[in-house]
């Protein structure tokens, strides 16, 4: 077993080592889950996380709406991509998806959505990014038509993660209140709205329910928009704040078991008649992993801390942790599979699903070049007198 000292890191309080344990016990009994369909297999783990109480931390209780802890969100992440990519998948989506809620919905949008969503009756998606762009937001094109009573939806989503089996969806589109960034609004979309559908599934190296999205004069009542209309762009940056450093502790997770597992093979197999651990070079690699996790978790754990601890800036604090989270835990991941041999490029391992499950995180919410823009411009605007 690798080191988890870290749970007594001043960051955490004991109510997160706590629910790190007992997650940690519960995500043991999971068992094999099926990988080849990931629809029934995601829709079967928001059911058991729902059920069990896991869930209750990825959105906010409308009769108690305290704001959402990160730490929590980042020690289950972390916890349940190190047994599971989808079990991380199934848990992450369900914040994400009613971030925009928890953080500025009505009253009545979170009585409806939020009860589902944290019991695990009803699934969510975050519905961002576009076939032209990606990471450049505030280009979106999907526009969101005021029509009297009603908002009319057109346009296409795609990469949306539970895309063709969510419930409901945040969806963010351009109502024209100003241009680029100024002119987005934010919606709650019920996945059996009229004009709303599947254009294509979308298959990855690392399986997921992902979907393209397209809208064809889907109607919205007016209280489907979330906020003020124009705030569509301060909203998904508010829960790309939050959600951000989860991602980094997801990367950790990987990371960390990528580790064990290297821990595992070198100590157990030999090499002319000696373990692979006597050998300096494998102990190098060794050094190299178990520092790089140490750093990661540091970077994170400040990270979660700091927003959880009401600091007035985080942004830069969580691009630093998911630029230096998820690029290291694929380094980290690739010394595993070489410390494995030809086993690590073997299909079913452990370490060669990690090697396809890592790479995603260097991309989605913000790929790893836009968290180094975001690093450097707040170094420089600190650096102004």
């Amino acid at each position: 077993m690798a080191d988890r000292s870290y749970l007594s890191w001043p960051f955490l309080e004991d109510r997160h080592r706590d629910r790190a344990k007992a997650l940690d016990a519960w995500a043991g009994t999971l068992g094999t889950i099926d990988h080849h369909d990931t629809d029934a297999a995601c829709r079967d783990l928001v059911a058991r996380l729902g059920a069990d109480g896991w869930l209750e931390a990825t959105a906010a209780d409308p009769a108690d709406p305290r704001p959402l802890d990160v730490r929590t969100l980042c020690l289950s992440r972390e916890t349940l991509a190190r047994h599971d990519g989808l079990a991380d998948f199934a848990f992450a989506m369900q914040g994400l998806g009613t971030g925009a809620l928890s953080l500025f919905g009505s009253d009545a949008q979170r009585a409806e959505w939020l009860p589902l969503t944290r019991s695990g009756q009803a699934i969510s998606a975050f519905a961002l990014t576009e076939p032209q762009s990606g990471s450049d937001v505030a280009n979106s094109t999907m526009t969101a038509r005021d029509d009297g009573d009603a908002w009319v939806l057109d346009g296409e989503k795609t990469w949306i993660s539970n895309g063709g089996i969510a419930d409901v969806y945040t969806l963010f589109a351009r109502t024209g209140e100003g241009p680029g960034a100024r002119g987005l609004s934010a919606f709650v979309v019920p996945a059996t709205t009229p004009g709303l559908g599947i254009a294509e599934r979308l298959d990855t190296i690392a399986p997921h329910p992902l979907a393209t999205l397209r809208f064809d004069g889907a109607r919205l009542p007016k209280s489907a928009l979330i906020g003020a209309p124009g705030q569509g762009f301060k909203i998904a940056m508010s829960v790309l704040d939050v959600f951000r450093t989860t991602v980094a502790a997801a990367a950790l997770g990987f990371a960390r078991r990528a580790l064990d597992e290297a821990l595992a093979r070198v100590q157990a197999r030999e090499v002319q008649g000696k373990p692979l651990s006597e050998l300096q070079m494998v102990q190098a690699h060794i050094a190299e992993m178990a520092l790089r996790v140490d750093a990661a978790a540091l970077l994170v754990y400040r990270a979660a801390w700091a927003k959880d601890m009401g600091a007035p800036r985080v942004s830069r604090e969580a691009a630093m942790a998911k630029l230096y989270a998820t690029d290291e835990a694929q380094k980290v991941i690739d010394a595993a599979v070489q410390l494995h041999g030809g086993d690590g490029v073997r299909s079913g391992q452990v370490v060669e699903r990690l090697y396809r499950e890592i790479r995603a995180l260097r991309i989605y919410e913000g790929a790893s070049d836009v968290q180094k823009v975001i690093i450097a411009r707040a170094a420089l605007a600190e650096a102004q007198p």
